[in-house]
């Protein structure tokens, strides 16, 4: 494990240039800028209360709404009760040395919104089996902003963590953030992918930049390095470019973002869900082509600290070769 960030002031964080030079040396210069130029436009707006998730109006009447109703209270204990779910997929080209590989999937922690839930996510942890934990984004609560608090509630969260962890960012997340999660020991994959080798056998796994907010997902360059017909594995903040991962021959993709609607009917119907993602993604299992989906409804809570219909989890996936069921 690497070194873990318990406190971060502004004597020992990074300046802006030295960031920059980190971030072309690992993404590239024109990645780098363009995430960096991005970031600055919107923080603008974003301070502005524009977009629904930086509304304080929003944010009010969802509170106020709720608590006239009754069900705040109860949702806010809902909030802190993380599931953790087991996802079992057999795979007919998954390699028989990594037959039984279980991976922890963590999203959308939000860990300065999500106070409660992360206690509790410190006591699951230590509790879990797992061969390698991925993270698809979203630590931060807010778009904007300094990030401090979130990267000291990750930290806390790292020390309960096994080696190896790797991560994406989310729409939420700032990519000034890298430099201190990699120093954490979370090795971040922004268009890239990373191999794992058992007896002379190999799984990828890749991860690509935020695709629904930023528009930096590069699916093309984070398979570059995958021979084709070798089991690979893909993680993104958003689930909406499920069409472009299969047809790029991905085997499994993890995804999140959609908090599974957070607040939902009863039987876990969402409410709201973004336009161009279809229902059946929502949450939990699916399948596009020879593809195996899943998407998390994630450990973490959005604008408000309320759940209902629609709790918190974790998941273990474990992958099996079709040939061991």
């Amino acid at each position: 494990m690497g070194t873990v960030l318990t406190e971060i002031s502004s004597s020992q964080a990074p300046r802006d240039e030295e960031i920059l030079a980190y971030l072309e040396s690992r993404v590239g210069r024109v990645h780098a800028r363009q995430r960096l130029g991005i970031e600055q436009d919107h923080e603008r707006s974003f301070r502005r209360g524009i977009g629904l998730e930086n509304s304080m109006f929003l944010r009010s009447l969802l509170r106020g709404a709720l608590k006239l109703t009754g069900f705040y209270w109860q949702g806010c204990r809902n909030a802190e009760r993380i599931q953790v779910r087991h996802h079992r997929v057999a795979f007919a080209n998954l390699p028989s040395s990594f037959d039984g590989l279980t991976i922890l999937h963590l999203s959308d922690l939000h860990v300065d919104d999500s106070g409660q839930a992360m206690e509790r996510l410190t006591e699951i942890l230590p509790t879990l089996e797992y061969d390698v934990c991925v993270l698809t984004g979203d630590f931060r609560g807010e778009t904007h902003g300094t990030f401090e608090k979130t990267l000291k509630g990750v930290a806390r969260l790292r020390e309960h963590l096994k080696d190896p962890v790797l991560g994406v960012l989310g729409n939420h997340d700032s990519i000034r953030m890298i430099p201190a999660l990699e120093e954490m020991g979370i090795r971040m994959l922004l268009n890239e992918s990373v191999v794992f080798e058992r007896c002379a056998e190999r799984v990828h796994l890749a991860g690509i930049d935020d695709a629904h907010h930023y528009r930096l997902g590069n699916i093309e360059k984070a398979a570059a390095n995958i021979p084709h017909g070798e089991f690979s594995i893909l993680l993104s903040h958003t689930p909406e470019v499920y069409r472009q991962a299969a047809h790029a021959d991905f085997d499994l993709f993890l995804a999140r973002h959609t908090h599974g609607g957070q607040i939902c009917l009863p039987g876990g119907v969402a409410i709201k869900l973004e336009s161009k993602l279809p229902r059946r993604l929502s949450a939990g299992p699916w399948r596009h082509n020879k593809m195996a989906g899943y998407t998390s409804v994630g450990a973490g809570t959005c604008m408000i600290p309320v759940r209902l219909n629609c709790l918190p989890e974790i998941t273990l996936h474990r992958l099996n070769s079709a040939s061991s069921r």
